[in-house]
């Protein structure tokens, strides 16, 4: 008699969870006009804190954290001039594996003149995990997109480092075809890259902020610097800032994932304020 492998088929599956919103302009608000989530990500109900204009979300990953074999996607599509802004309720987390990935794919879709903030609270790496992230973002013509990443490897409080384990992250911006920023990173979890100067440093914490969709005057990018150099004395910390062809990035290297965010709001309120027409308005679930 022939045996048949049931190996494959007895091995548990992880969250294949997915969460899908439209955003439209209807009576002069935004307004999620389709949405569709699947286990474990949800949405709580829509705020608006700045007025009918722009639409604060909030993302809620109710399992808690990501775990190898978990594949989880964000799908956003902003039709023409509205103003989205989402966010996280809690900390992501990205627990240790036996072998299996897990893997985060975000795809955004910015119609023209519409603006999207997408502010997730930090994500913490625990040792010895595995986990990829791919963000493509396609702009019309006048769209804008304000990001941010912040990353910590492993549990700080406890000492841990991330000396085993594997993180990869893949960001793509484009416009009509034409690519206007990429940018892949790798850490692998040794003990060299911990300590390496083209690694961590031995800092558990990295960030990325970039606006993308507008020029920034110089003078904007020097402020910026200027801004950066300061906080960076006083948090014993590593800043940088680089202009791109239709707008900027900044990174952060440093002890605090509450300084990188700090340092990236202040930024974000300057560009904001300039650009936008708007202060930097926190959504009510971050922490102080």
């Amino acid at each position: 008699m022939q045996q048949v492998d049931t190996t494959s088929r007895l091995e548990p599956l992880g969250w294949q969870g997915c969460l899908n919103l439209i955003y439209k302009q209807c009576d002069l608000r935004t307004q999620i006009q389709q949405s569709y989530h699947q286990a474990p990500l949800n949405l709580q109900r829509p705020f608006y804190p700045e007025g009918p204009d722009v639409c604060h979300s909030v993302i809620i990953h109710t399992a808690g954290g990501m775990v190898g074999g978990d594949r989880l996607s964000i799908t956003l599509e902003l039709h023409p001039q509205v103003h989205a802004l989402l966010t996280t309720a809690a900390a992501s987390k990205i627990y240790r594996s036996e072998g299996k990935v897990a893997q985060q794919t975000l795809q955004y879709q910015l119609g023209a003149g519409a603006v999207l903030e997408w502010l997730p609270l930090e994500t913490i790496v625990f040792e010895q995990a595995l986990y990829r992230q791919n963000l493509r973002i396609e702009l019309e013509p006048g769209a804008t997109y304000v990001g941010w990443e912040i990353t910590r490897f492993g549990r700080s409080a406890r000492g841990e480092q991330f000396l085993q384990g594997d993180w990869r992250s893949h960001t793509e911006i484009w416009q009509q075809g034409t690519p206007l920023w990429i940018d892949r990173q790798w850490l692998p979890g040794q003990a060299e890259v911990w300590q390496s100067p083209h690694g961590l440093a031995g800092q558990p914490v990295v960030g990325s902020f970039v606006w993308i969709g507008q020029t920034i005057d110089p003078q904007q990018i020097q402020d910026i610097r200027n801004l950066g150099q300061s906080f960076a004395q006083r948090h014993t910390a590593e800043m940088g800032v680089s202009r791109l062809q239709l707008g900027l990035i900044c990174r952060y290297r440093g002890p605090s994932s509450q300084a990188a965010r700090q340092w990236f709001m202040q930024v974000w309120n300057l560009l904001r304020s300039a650009h936008l027409g708007r202060p930097a308005c926190p959504p009510r679930v971050w922490p102080l």
